[in-house]
């Protein structure tokens, strides 16, 4: 899924008030910086997730290259995120 930042600012702000207001979580730091090195956490998660994507269709090409017509992208493309994402550490 993809967010603006717009979206994500307002997700990071959401959680944070939810978790103030159950008094789960002090800051030791701003407000502020705390939120935007959260913004920085996610920006970095969905980064993450992209070069995962460009990888996988990457080995996909060269699949296709070798078993041509025979190959089903949008068959493979979810299978081969969810074993790469488990290999690398990657939460989807």
């Amino acid at each position: 899924m993809r967010l603006t930042d717009n979206q994500i600012k307002q997700m990071v702000k959401l959680v944070f008030d939810a978790l103030k207001e159950k008094r789960l979580i002090e800051f030791k730091v701003d407000e502020g910086q705390a939120t935007q090195k959260a913004i920085q956490y996610i920006h970095a998660d969905f980064e993450r997730e992209k070069q995962l994507d460009e990888e996988i269709n990457k080995m996909m090409d060269q699949m296709e290259a070798q078993h041509p017509g025979e190959f089903q992208r949008y068959k493979m493309f979810p299978l081969l995120k969810k074993k790469m994402a488990k290999e690398k550490g990657i939460i989807l």
